[in-house]
Formats: C-alpha cells, sequence, structure tokens
C-alpha cells in the first residue's frame, strides 16, 4: 500500500502532535502523523508528573529557558480553550538545610532572569503556610507552575489536526525513509508514504530514526526510568499542591517530589535509574538489543565511573522502598512509610553524545528535508506548543537547530 502526504510527522506524542498541528495550522498540506502504538502519548507524554513547568532551573538564554516560558503560556492558553483539565496552582522548592541555600539562591537568580515574576523567598515560618507539613529552612514559591492533562492535551492537538485535513495513523511502525524524486519515501508497516518532508518526534527511539533516515545523529538515547509512588488517601492532606527540593546541578533530574494531580491524589516521584529496555517500566524489562545499545556506546563509561555514587542511590529508592520514603520524608517529615504505595513509571529518552555528557538542552536539526527532535526531555511537554512552532518554522525554512535558540516565534 503507497499514498502520499505534503509532510509526515513520527511519534504520537505531545511534540510530535504539536509540530503537526502547528504545520496544519499553517497550510502546509496534508499532515500524516505515524505512530507505533495503538494509542497516543503512551510513553513520555503520558507516563510524567503532569506538571507545567515554569522555566525555574534553565540556563538563561538556553532553548530550554526560552521555549519553556513561551510554551507554558501557549500551553494554558490551549487547555483553556479546548477544556482540557489544568490548574495554575504553584510550587514550593525547598531547601531542608543550610548546604543547599547556595543552590537555592541560583534557582532563584535564573528564574528572575528567565522572567519569573512573582517569585516569593520563603522562611521556615512562611513555608508551614505554604505547606503546612513541609519543613525547610528556605524556600522558592513559584506560581506560574501547574498542573495537568497532557493525554487530554495530546487528544485535543489531535483534534485540531484532524479538523485541518491532517490524519493520525495508529499502529504503524516507522521503518526507514529515502530520497526519492521530488522529495522522499517513508516506509511503514502498513505500507509507504510518499511526502514532501519528515519531522522525527520519535522520543526513545529518535536516534534510531534519524539513523533509518542516513542521518548520523552523533548521540545514543539512553533511557532513564522514573519510578512512582502514590499517597493514600488519609495521607492526601500532606501535600497542598507541589513541593520539590533543590536539584543536584550535575544531574537534569529534579529529585523525587510531591504532585497533586489534576485527576485527584498526589503523586511521589520520580527517582532516575536506568532503564535496561527503552520502553522498560518495569525492573525486570529487559531487550538485549536495548542493553548493547547502551552499554556499547562509549559516553556510558564515562558517565558511569564519574558518577556510580548517584546511580547507587537512585538504584536503591529503586529496589528499597524505605529508602524511597527516607528521601520524601526529607521534605514531608510527618510522611510514614505505610502511606505511600508503588504507581507507575516513566521512562526518559535522555541524549548523551560520545563523550558522556547528558544533554542538557533540547537538541533538534533539520538536513535533508528532515528535521530530527534529538533530545525533548522535560520540560518538553510544557514547551511543546513553541517547540511545534519552531519545528514548523525549521520545515519551511529547510534549515536550522533548535540548538542555537532564535527569538521565539
Amino acid at each position: 500500500m503507497s499514498d502520499s502526504a505534503s509532510i509526515v510527522v513520527v511519534g504520537g506524542g505531545i511534540v510530535g502532535l504539536s509540530a503537526a498541528m502547528a504545520l496544519a495550522e499553517r497550510g502546509r498540506g496534508r499532515v500524516v502523523v505515524v505512530e507505533a502504538e495503538g494509542g497516543l502519548a503512551r510513553h513520555q507524554t503520558g507516563r510524567n508528573s503532569g506538571v507545567i513547568h515554569s522555566g525555574l532551573y534553565y540556563k538563561p538564554g538556553s532553548a530550554k529557558a526560552l521555549l519553556c516560558a513561551r510554551g507554558r503560556e501557549l500551553l494554558y492558553e490551549f487547555c483553556a480553550r479546548e477544556a482540557v483539565a489544568h490548574e495554575r496552582c504553584g510550587k514550593l522548592v525547598l531547601a531542608v538545610d543550610e548546604r543547599e541555600v547556595p543552590a537555592l539562591d541560583e534557582l532563584e537568580r535564573r528564574g528572575r532572569a528567565n522572567g519569573l515574576d512573582g517569585i516569593e523567598r520563603l522562611g521556615p515560618e512562611e513555608i508551614r503556610r505554604r505547606e503546612p507539613h513541609a519543613r525547610g529552612v528556605a524556600a522558592l514559591w513559584v506560581p506560574q507552575t501547574g498542573i495537568v492533562d497532557y493525554a487530554g492535551v495530546c487528544r485535543a492537538m489531535a483534534r485540531r489536526l484532524e479538523a485541518r485535513g491532517g490524519e493520525v495513523r495508529l499502529g504503524r511502525r516507522f521503518l526507514g525513509c529515502r530520497g526519492v524524486a521530488g522529495g522522499l519515501e517513508v516506509s511503514t508497516t502498513a505500507g509507504r508514504v510518499s511526502c514532501g518532508a519528515l519531522v522525527n518526534c520519535a522520543g526513545l527511539q529518535s536516534d534510531r530514526v534519524a539513523r533509518r533516515c542516513g542521518v548520523d545523529p552523533g548521540v545514543r538515547i539512553i533511557p532513564f526510568r522514573g519510578e512512582y509512588h502514590d499517597l493514600v488517601p488519609s495521607a492526601r492532606h500532606l501535600v497542598r499542591n507541589l513541593i520539590y527540593p533543590v536539584p543536584d546541578p550535575r544531574f537534569p533530574f529534579l529529585g523525587v517530589h510531591f504532585t497533586r494531580m489534576v485527576a485527584g491524589g498526589v503523586e511521589a516521584g520520580p527517582n532516575a535509574v536506568l532503564a535496561f529496555r527503552r520502553e522498560g517500566y518495569r525492573f525486570l524489562d529487559i531487550s538485549v538489543r536495548d542493553l548493547w545499545e547502551t552499554v556499547s556506546w562509549p559516553g556510558f563509561w564515562v558517565m558511569a565511573r564519574h558518577h556510580w555514587r548517584m546511580a547507587l542511590g537512585e538504584m536503591g529508592r529503586s529496589l528499597s522502598k524505605a529508602a524511597f520514603h527516607r528521601a520524601l520524608a526529607r521534605l514531608v517529615p510527618e510522611i510514614r512509610m505505610d502511606q505511600i504505595r508503588r504507581a507507575g513509571a516513566g521512562v526518559r529518552a535522555q541524549a548523551m553524545d560520545r563523550s558522556g555528557r547528558l544533554l542538557d538542552d533540547f537538541s533538534v536539526v533539520a538536513e535533508r528535508g528532515m528535521v530530527h527532535v534529538l533530545n525533548a526531555p522535560s520540560p518538553a511537554a510544557t514547551a511543546s506548543i513553541a517547540i511545534g512552532g519552531r519545528i514548523a518554522d525549521m520545515v519551511e525554512s529547510g534549515a536550522g537547530s533548535l540548538t542555537r535558540p532564535g527569538p521565539p516565534s
């Protein structure tokens, strides 16, 4: 079976759908999304904390900082217009002892540099007024943070795409892409599609999709599983909104935290452990191919030598409920181990270069009529509408890179 489209987008997560929606709304012809799974948002988008990030953490002037700030407000507007469940509730970033105060100072500086008006610096008494059961020596209150149903956002984006003549095709795995006269030919498990341009938003498979398009991505996706616990109903009063620790600046992870969910309940986590399979949501999910691609990447062993202590700590929280509980009790000392229960997990598609550096910023490159999203971890969901607009710019211009951000679209 063979047909044609103007643009093919690989991946039915929030970044792929946002890019497809933007291209369709700009009148770029028939836009087709191909998704391997039987539904939308089955991986990173549908398995994260459901947080609308403020932009507090990111280096001023970086693609993450610029696109998160713009994307956050576009997302709030989109959710209000499309009746997607969301709430701008604010969050507390908590320094539990004096050693964490300098890092909190740097977060405050970054937040203000990134335009977060209304950030408040809190002392112990003010912390208790915001979150009565949290304890720390200092904190930041960040009012721009919110919570949202990201799967609902994806469904709304798909509706917008289809209303403008686009199409979402589920259960169609991408196999390859080659240049042909007048454009590209995309092969899937359901046949071939001729098109003028391709956008790779395949997340956990994005480096493989790039290679199957004849592009050397220069990075390898290293999967990190984030495991969550839920608070039992009788403990949910311990958390009003969101409570985060001060993160370790050496790593692109924020540490285990508390998140009130937009559909009800409170989620705790995630940790960050190496996954043995790219879609490995359980500890014993193992793919020999995926594991070999991880350990055979030269940068992996560089990272392992430098950060083995951190890795052991994260693994301990994975294997031991008591260790996970201790991390949570640093923020909310009243919480008991019997008040948390294991919940779901997500896998972060983290790009690593050959030197062992975990890419901190978004990485999106254009080459030969194709745009490849090679690193789009958090806050990509928050920034998705802004990222989608920038991808549409790149498709229209035929060149560019989000690694070197221009002015917001």
